[in-house]
């Protein structure tokens, strides 16, 4: 019988500013969407239900995207490196978990967008060598994001394998 080697369940949380970032990145689009229904109730008043009706979708839409799935994502979204694997857990409705043996590392790479800037968060991006694509390892603050990247970096020059 052959000995059972445990893969970690990944215990490193996102930053702690995930879900504020989280929060305004899907607040953008509701904003446009509750402007467009104001200029649309200023300028054709009638049938005012509809109104009414459209406001409350928007506003329920509000709570889920912009109050709860943020919230839920911290919860569920957790990451974790040793010199074996990258591993991950993604998902709010449909989870996922994703095991990147560090012998399949390509390239690791950070993001930044706009949002990410102003508080200080970066995301890394692991490429392997499947089919399956890339590991993504979401919101966390830039020092730890660096320090990620520089440590991938190492255990990979160890191991000294091409992943193609």
């Amino acid at each position: 019988m052959t000995e059972r080697r445990d893969l970690l369940d990944p215990v490193n949380k996102p930053s702690r500013k995930a879900p504020l970032v989280w929060a305004l990145g899907a607040a953008i689009p509701w904003a446009f969407l509750t402007l467009g229904q104001l200029v649309w109730f200023a300028v054709d008043r009638r049938d005012w239900w509809v109104h009414a009706l459209a406001a409350v979708g928007t506003l329920l839409g509000i709570v889920v995207f912009v109050v709860v799935v943020p919230w839920w994502r911290y919860r569920v979204h957790r990451w974790d490196v040793d010199p074996r694997a990258v591993y991950t857990r993604t998902g709010w409705l449909t989870q996922e978990r994703r095991i990147a043996p560090i012998s399949r590392v390509q390239t690791v790479d950070t993001e930044r967008g706009p949002l990410d800037r102003l508080f200080g968060l970066a995301n890394v991006t692991v490429t392997t060598a499947s089919s399956a694509g890339a590991v993504r390892i979401v919101a966390l603050d830039v020092d730890v994001a660096d320090g990620v990247v520089a440590h991938l970096t190492d255990i990979a020059a160890i191991g000294g394998e091409d992943a193609t």
